[in-house]
């Protein structure tokens, strides 16, 4: 699994001119489902996710994580982050795993960012083609992998 982790001021997702999803102050997670990826991965993310401390605290310092400050996720499906650009021009998704594995993975995922104290998660359209809108802070992104 591959997340990009960006702490965002609001983030919203919309699939044509429906909107689906908007949070304030937290975090945008855009995720990637690997083949061969399994719920140990996903536990794993889940906790790093809702314990990094990437939010300010009063002295200005980075030393809260989005659980501590109520913060929110907005989590988008996004297979595109596994492509290949190593040959050629075109991306190959082959390491991407299909829909019928990453989805169960990608919901174990926000179940699991619950369970560790995020109070609110949000998700995109599994599948769909979004709109995704944010306004970064800091910024501050990061790129994790398991």
């Amino acid at each position: 699994m591959k997340i990009v982790l960006q702490r965002v001021r609001r983030a919203s997702v919309a699939v044509g001119d429906e909107p689906v999803s908007e949070i304030g102050p937290g975090l945008l997670l855009l995720v990637g489902v690997a083949a061969g990826d399994n719920r140990e991965a996903a536990d794993w993310l889940a906790r790093k996710v809702a314990g990094l401390r990437v939010f300010s605290n009063e002295s200005g310092r980075m030393n809260l994580s989005v659980a501590e400050t109520g913060g929110a996720v907005l989590a988008v499906s996004q297979f595109t982050l596994l492509g290949d650009v190593r040959k050629g021009n075109r991306p190959s998704f082959v390491e991407a795993a299909p829909p019928e594995e990453a989805r169960p993975l990608f919901d174990y995922l926000c179940e699991r960012l619950r369970e560790h104290g995020v109070p609110e998660v949000r998700t995109g359209r599994f599948g769909a083609m979004m709109d995704v809108e944010l306004l970064n802070d800091g910024p501050v992104t990061l790129v994790l992998e398991r």
